[in-house]
């Protein structure tokens, strides 16, 4: 779009010594004119004419006046060279514009005439610094325009045009042109526009150098525009009664007038020589120009001569009669060839000072209304030059003056962009590809599209722009049952432009939510609602938000309307834009403001007879603005909003009204109401006439005048008033049915008028930024349309750019829904991808992954996918879904990396099994069976042994194709893009809401696949989707009890629901374990909620549990040394100690699991009152298991044995503790800790293997005599003698009774310890329980034992070591006793007395030992002092 084009050659023409970098000395300027003069001189001697003066005698001889001029010039040249500067130059340019001007000249001298003044002009021997330059100028101007010579030949004469041309140019090029005043460059534009009108019969070179300069001299002139004063406020009043605002007259500007009076200049005949000149008649045009603007056009041009020439260039728009050219004399036909001429100058003076012409009154009223009127006229020509050249001045206009042009714009784009882009209405292809490239270039404009919203569809008055752009996109997108044409990818680029703008002004600073809420509580006049302040957003923005709402309400009001007028105005007061009582003001604004209104409704209601509506009939009127309007023109606005009525009565009412209203605003001509009432009668009824094809004989205008005779209060009116009607009804038909508002009207004169009307009262051009206060308004409009459109077309093309240009559509579109939160668009955008990625079709592996090769829009949706899960996922729901389908399609089709779950974690620790993650890694990817088997193992004998079988049965997996190991790289190289391992180690940024919902497609998925399958494909699947819900369980840490309840479900029914070992059983065991081992360091307060989760693996069944105990003893351990400081409370050590206790009687499991228990216990370092007796237990299966060595166990019971270090510590401890409560309490808690411990080395120590059951023996004598530090209660080491002491020697008793002599051999041993272990705790203890009440009891059943040792036979014989350890142990128990004084004889009478019981007793066993120990002579003593 633009101006004409020209050749390149063109525009070096005329450049002259423009380039010339050093200026010339005075000297030099007398040589160049000298040199000058002798050209001239040279070619008007070679004529005869010239020539004869020399052939007469000397003394007769006279020179011509012209060639005595030049002589004259010569001899002073070289005199002023000294001061050239002083000199005037009109003295050395008077010799040459004479010659120009001369009637006498040929087209030779006056072409080196004007070459002479060109190279004085362009080396610049007249410049700004002159004297009297602004006289030289207008001489030179003056002679140019007024140049006078012979014809010869036409190629002769079209150099000289052509040198014309090049002087006027050098002189506006001139630095000294800014002298040049108003009037001569009115002239120099006419003049050059002459030679372009007359050039149209001469050759084409000549044609394009005219066009071409006369672009240059706009160019030149309008670039300096913004140069000028703005504040020439006396100049625009003065020419503001010159600028003639009726489209067409001949009187509207000067210079047109002498376009008609002088534009068809010819050559004039003669029987000697032909005469050719460009007539300018100066004289008469200063008066004109004089009455234009006074004395201001022969000031230093500026802005008058500006708008005159700009006031020229749109009448050139206004002209139409045909004008006879030559023919082939112009490339162009005359139909388009002024006005696209035109258009090209005003498109070049448009895009050079747009931006300033606002600040020029004149200037702005000129585009407003002239201008803008004959654009959308020339706009819907049948020329697609000439709708291209007026697309870029509408453009330019835009860009420039949009904030003074809102209707004007509007108007353009509603009838015509939007009325030829839609193709129903008759336009040709080509326009309707120039039309879709202006809007398409008007959506790439950054604030094109917000800037339609707000003022158009947010104004109650105005069409809505936007959306009836956005819907003509969408569907013109759409390439039904055709092939992709060059039209629809326009309309796809425009749709792409409007969605990219709205991306890009995305920001942080984005609106928190969508529209606010609007509500109607109460009644509001709608069409008086106004924005005090239109340059802040914070007052405008809510504005237009409400504005919105109430023209939506108010389009559905007119719906109601047009089905049921009375229900319709009910509806509006049911929600508030009409009163609750109608008033007539409040109806007619609503018939008057509504747009979308039936037209025949809106005619009928407004002739009725009913009282109230013929209120609202005057009411309707009212709103009308008829002030400086004719008659005609009037009634052409106000029968344009409704359609008359056909009965008499309702258009009598309706003209009365009319009438009245016209009457009040303009009665210069018409003396009353009742004239304008019979005056409009007469006009419909020459609209009948003159346009009704069933009228066979038409009014002439001598019927109208004489029809209208004494109309005007009994006198005639003037007979030019009514013949200026009757040729404007006559030419213009008055539409009595009106287009309907919806609609596209065409632009007519009455309808521009009314338009102009409006514009004074419409609301200011709101002008927005780049920020998106409003895009979530305008995204809701147009997103629905926008995928749709997308979608057809990326279903339906091939190429290569439209299927990147869709793509690009829809990451925007999702970007957009994201950051508005739009999550339901986002979800179907992901639906409407998913059907293009082909992978859900029924096809074999090798034959999805040859198609997915082949088929560049399914790799294209797909990556599409990824990229939106990756960047938008915190704003998908549902859509998860289909993400993960699309996911688990290249998964079993073997595209993704092996280590997809892992990369997915956001975990530095290594894998658990690293040789299987080696092996995995190192093979190549391989169809889906291979991959299944290299990735199952199973422990248990009977899974190896399957597998043994499995090995022979197999076959060889079939080797891939060449075409196959193609397609998979490309599909591998699309997978790599997509970067889907991001999607869940990125997860932990996800919004609770969508975090959860991917939580909950992945669990659904896995149960999908794994419901009721067995194959093995099935098994992957689930076993994958595992993988990765725990891949973001460990990247979710921080809100892990968002998930949590979820995860743990699921792990428990494929746990539960396992009997055989299995990948999918093993991923479950172990992804709940490492949870544990990464939740435990971040979350103690949920510390036991993990670890209670681990009891589930206690509930495997037993042949799950013995295949994998080995590795889950190995997480184990790691989780306890990772996190044991972690793990206080007793639930959870519970768990972990119970996972322990079961290693110990595994083979493969027991070392590690003693290891980990090791851990815990040596030195006390993670020994707790929570875990203790948990601990000792443990401790006490890995002693008494036979899986390992006699050393575990020993091992083991040394950790039982070093625990009471920490009882001795916490004891300690007890007496730090404020409140003896408390410390009571902990004492007796130590003590219940400590009577286990014994109790469970006891069980230990009846282990049928010697070594161990003797050292167990004594871990207990050293548990039972070491523990100083802890303060036992009495009951308790009662309690202790009963359950473990002398539990301990009736059970070793039964095991020596029930043992092999062999065995017995070692038992004896154990006897003999155990014996040991009663004296030696009975002795430490002796002074501190014999002071206790059951004391006597205690120490008979320490005789009692003593006895039945004694008495102890293997096979009739009695153990000897035992018979004489007894004795011995009696015998120092007693001395002890004797020490003490806990021993001493007593009353004999006494049956139950200590002593005598002792004695009764120790004479079954040793009768010898009371005279031993109590000789008599010591006896005799202690009784006669005991007397």
């Amino acid at each position: 779009m633009g101006c004409l084009s020209h050749q390149p050659e063109v525009n070096s023409f005329g450049r002259g010594f423009d380039d010339c970098s050093s200026r010339p000395s005075g000297g030099a300027f007398a040589l160049i004119v000298n040199s000058e003069i002798g050209a001239v001189l040279a070619v008007m001697r070679r004529n005869v004419r010239w020539g004869a003066s020399y052939m007469l005698d000397e003394d007769d001889q006279l020179d011509h006046s012209l060639i005595n001029s030049f002589k004259q010039l010569r001899k002073n040249i070289f005199v002023w060279q000294k001061h050239w500067r002083t000199i005037n130059p009109v003295l050395y340019l008077k010799p040459f514009l004479d010659v120009i001007q001369s009637d006498e000249t040929s087209v030779p001298i006056t072409g080196v005439a004007l070459s002479s003044v060109y190279k004085l002009l362009t080396l610049e021997v007249i410049d700004l610094d002159s004297v009297n330059v602004d006289e030289a100028l207008h001489l030179i101007v003056d002679a140019v325009t007024s140049c006078r010579f012979e014809v010869t030949d036409p190629a002769s004469e079209e150099v000289v045009l052509m040198k014309i041309l090049q002087v006027l140019l050098a002189c506006m090029k001139n630095k000294a042109s800014v002298k040049l005043s108003n009037r001569h460059v009115c002239n120099l534009v006419n003049t050059c526009f002459r030679v372009v009108h007359q050039a149209s019969s001469k050759g084409e070179l000549l044609q394009r150098i005219a066009r071409h300069t006369m672009h240059e001299l706009i160019r030149c002139i309008f670039t300096r525009l913004s140069k000028f004063d703005s504040m020439e406020k006396a100049y625009i009043q003065a020419c503001s009664s010159h600028v003639n605002n009726d489209v067409g007259t001949p009187d509207g500007n000067h210079i047109a007038s002498k376009l008609e009076d002088n534009g068809h200049a010819k050559a004039a005949s003669d029987t000697s020589k032909e005469k050719m000149g460009i007539n300018v008649v100066v004289a008469g045009q200063d008066e004109e120009i004089a009455q234009a603007g006074g004395d201001r056009m022969t000031e230093p041009y500026g802005v008058p001569c500006v708008v005159e020439i700009f006031q020229f260039l749109c009448s050139l728009l206004n002209v139409t009669e045909n004008i006879g050219v030559g023919s082939g004399s112009n490339l162009i036909a005359y139909d388009e060839d002024v006005p696209l001429f035109a258009l090209g100058l005003i498109n070049s003076a448009i895009e050079l000072s747009g931006a300033s012409m606002q600040n020029h009154p004149k200037l702005l009223a000129l585009i407003q209304d002239d201008l803008f009127f004959n654009l959308t006229r020339f706009g819907l020509s049948t020329s697609p030059l000439i709708l291209s050249t007026v697309c870029s001045i509408v453009l330019n206009l835009y860009h420039h003056l949009r904030m003074k042009l809102k209707l004007q714009l509007e108007a353009f784009f509603s009838s015509v962009l939007l009325r030829i882009a839609k193709s129903k209405y008759g336009a040709s292809y080509q326009q309707q590809e120039v039309a879709m490239e202006t809007l398409v270039d008007l959506c790439r404009q950054p604030t094109f599209m917000s800037e339609m919203y707000v003022n158009y569809d947010c104004d109650i008055s105005c069409t809505n722009v936007f959306e009836n752009l956005a819907n003509l996109l969408s569907k013109s997108a759409f390439p039904v049952n055709k092939p992709l044409s060059a039209m629809h990818v326009l309309a796809l680029d425009g749709l792409c432009a409007m969605i990219q703008g709205m991306a890009e002004r995305i920001t942080s600073d984005i609106p928190s939510s969508r529209q606010a809420s609007v509500s109607l509580i109460d009644y509001q006049s709608f069409w008086r609602l106004r924005c005090d302040n239109y340059d802040n957003p914070d007052e405008w923005v809510p504005f237009v938000h409400r504005t919105k709402f109430i023209k939506r309400k108010l389009m559905i009001g007119a719906e109601h309307f047009n089905q049921d007028p009375k229900k319709g105005l009910e509806y509006l007061q049911e929600i508030h834009l009409l009163p609750d009582k109608l008033d007539p003001q409040s109806v007619a604004c609503f018939f008057r403001f509504t747009n979308g209104l039936d037209k025949n409704h809106v005619g009928d209601y407004l002739g009725s007879h009913d009282e109230f509506c013929i209120k609202v009939l005057q009411e309707f009127a009212r709103t009308f603005d008829f002030e400086g309007m004719n008659l005609d023109i009037a009634l052409r606005v106000f029968l344009e909003t409704f359609k008359l009525p056909g009965e008499s009565q309702k258009i009598q009412r309706v003209l009365e009204a009319f009438a009245e209203r016209y009457y009040e605003q303009s009665p210069l001509i018409l003396c009353d109401k009742d004239a304008a009432l019979v005056l409009s009668y007469s006009i419909i009824l020459l609209n009948t006439d003159q346009h009704n094809p069933q009228v066979k004989k038409k009014m002439t205008e001598e019927d109208f005048i004489r029809n209208n005779r004494r109309i005007n209060g009994g006198n005639d009116l003037p007979r030019e008033y009514l013949s200026e009607l009757y040729h404007s009804i006559s030419e213009n038909e008055i539409r009595m049915i009106p287009e309907q508002a919806n609609g596209s009207p065409t632009m007519t004169q009455s309808h521009w008028v009314g338009l102009m009307h409006k514009s004074k009262q419409t609301a200011p051009f709101v002008s927005c930024d780049n920020r998106a206060q409003l895009d979530p308004d305008m995204f809701a409009i147009l997103s629905g349309p926008a995928i749709a459109a997308l979608s057809v077309v990326f279903d339906n093309v091939v190429q290569q750019d439209v299927l990147e240009s869709c793509v690009g559509g829809f990451l925007n579109v999702a970007k957009i829904a994201a950051s508005y939160q739009f999550n339901n668009l986002l979800n179907d955008l992901v639906v409407s991808l998913y059907k293009f990625t082909t992978l859900m079709l029924p096809l074999s592996g090798e034959e999805s992954v040859i198609m997915l090769g082949d088929d560049t829009k399914a790799r294209m949706a797909t990556e599409a996918i990824f990229t939106i899960a990756n960047r938008y996922g915190d704003f998908i729901r549902s859509g998860w879904k289909n993400i993960l389908d699309c996911l688990l399609c290249l998964q079993k089709l073997g595209l993704l990396p092996t280590r997809l779950a892992s990369d997915a974690t956001d975990d530095l620790e290594p894998p658990l099994d690293t040789e299987r993650v080696k092996h995995a890694s190192s093979s190549s990817p391989s169809p889906l069976k291979m991959a299944s088997s290299t990735s199952r193992r199973s422990f248990s004998l009977i899974g190896r042994f399957s597998q043994l079988l499995n090995f022979d049965v197999e076959e060889p997996a079939p080797q891939p194709s060449e075409e196959e190991l193609v397609a998979r790289q490309i599909c591998q190289q699309m997978v790599q893009k997509c970067q889907i391992y991001s999607i869940f180690s990125e997860s932990k940024f996800l919004q609770a809401d969508s975090l959860s919902q991917l939580v909950q497609a992945l669990i659904s998925a896995a149960g999908r696949s794994n419901k009721g399958n067995n194959f093995p494909e099935d098994e992957d699947t689930a076993v994958f989707c595992l993988e990765l819900l725990i891949a973001v369980t460990l990247n979710n840490r921080d809100r892990i009890m968002l998930l949590w309840k979820d995860v743990y479900e699921h792990i428990t029914n494929v746990v539960q629901s396992a009997v055989m070992p299995c990948m999918l059983v093993e991923k479950a065991v172990f992804g709940l374990l490492r949870i544990c081992q990464r939740l435990l360091p971040y979350k103690e307060n949920l510390t036991d909620e993990l670890l209670k989760s681990l009891q589930l693996v206690l509930k495997l069944d037993a042949r799950v549990a013995d295949a994998y105990c080995e590795h889950i003893t190995q997480e184990v351990m790691r989780l306890v040394k990772a996190n044991a400081m972690q793990i206080r409370s007793h639930m959870g050590w519970r768990t972990i100690t119970s996972l322990l206790s079961i290693t110990a009687r595994h083979p493969e499991a027991s070392e590690v699991g003693f290891e980990t228990l090791e851990f815990i216990m040596a030195d006390g370092a993670h020994l707790l009152p929570a875990n203790y007796v948990l601990c000792i237990n443990a401790s006490r299966q890995f002693a008494e298991s036979r899986v390992g060595n006699v050393d575990r166990s020993l091992k083991s019971l040394n950790l039982m044995s070093e625990s009471v270090t920490c009882l001795v510590s916490w004891s300690s401890k007890t007496n730090e503790t404020v409140g003896e409560e408390v410390a009571s309490k902990l004492k007796q808690d130590i003590g219940e800790m400590w009577l286990r411990l014994v109790q469970g080395v006891r069980k230990v120590c009846l282990d049928p293997r010697e070594k161990v059951r003797n050292h167990a023996i004594s871990i207990l004598e050293r548990s039972l005599t070491g523990v100083d530090g802890i303060d036992i209660l009495n009951d308790l080491w009662l309690l202790c003698f009963d359950q473990v002491i002398f539990a301990l020697l009736d059970d070793l008793l039964e095991l020596a009774k029930e043992s092999s002599p062999k065995d017995y051999l070692k038992m004896e041993g154990s006897l003999v310890l155990s014996l040991k272990l009663l004296s030696k705790v009975f002795l430490q203890l002796l002074p501190r329980i014999s002071q206790l009440t059951t004391f006597s009891n205690l120490w008979l059943k320490v005789l009692n034992h003593f006895k039945i040792y004694m008495k102890l036979k293997f096979r009739g014989k009695r153990c000897e070591k035992i018979h004489e350890l007894v004795p011995e142990l009696l015998k120092n128990t007693l001395l002890v006793m004797k020490t003490c004084e806990i021993l001493v004889p007593g009353d004999d009478n006494e049956d139950d007395s200590l002593w005598k019981l002792t004695w009764l007793h120790v004479k079954d066993i040793a009768p010898s030992l009371q005279l031993e120990i109590f000789p008599l002579n010591e006896m005799k003593q202690l009784q006669s002092n005991s007397s």
